[in-house]
């Protein structure tokens, strides 16, 4: 099957899927509280509120379902960058006071029908 993303560079095509994972959460009701939040140790993709809980979002894109698709991608090396990442963003707003947090995925996944968005709350643990 071809890839219809090819000629896009990486940044463009992530930037993409993100806008749209952005706006699917957003009609589900959460808020946009941050996009790419860049770390020494990692970028996290959406910081979103989710009623009292923030939200911790990596969106993932796969053309094809080759090595398990988009959600087996955020393997355990990419959930301790996030973890570490998400600590540093705690630390600098919120110091001892964190709000309850959670890790989701947002896979998409283009299996020639178009893509199709499945969301993936409480994905892993930051334990």
């Amino acid at each position: 099957m071809l890839n219809p993303f090819k000629s896009f560079s990486k940044r463009k095509i992530g930037d993409k899927f993100e806008q749209q994972a952005c706006r699917y959460l957003q009609k589900q009701g959460l808020k946009l509280k941050e996009r790419n939040a860049d770390f020494r140790v990692g970028e996290i993709d959406l910081i979103m509120q989710d009623g009292d809980s923030l939200v911790f979002v990596e969106v993932r894109f796969r053309g094809e379902e080759a090595f398990g698709g988009a959600a087996a991608s955020v393997n355990r090396r990419k959930q301790k960058k996030l973890i570490k990442a998400a600590q540093l963003y705690l630390l600098k707003h919120f110091a001892n006071q964190p709000p309850p947090c959670r890790f989701d995925v947002i896979a998409i996944q283009d299996n020639g029908q178009g893509p199709s968005v499945n969301w993936i709350k409480n994905a892993f643990l930051a334990g």
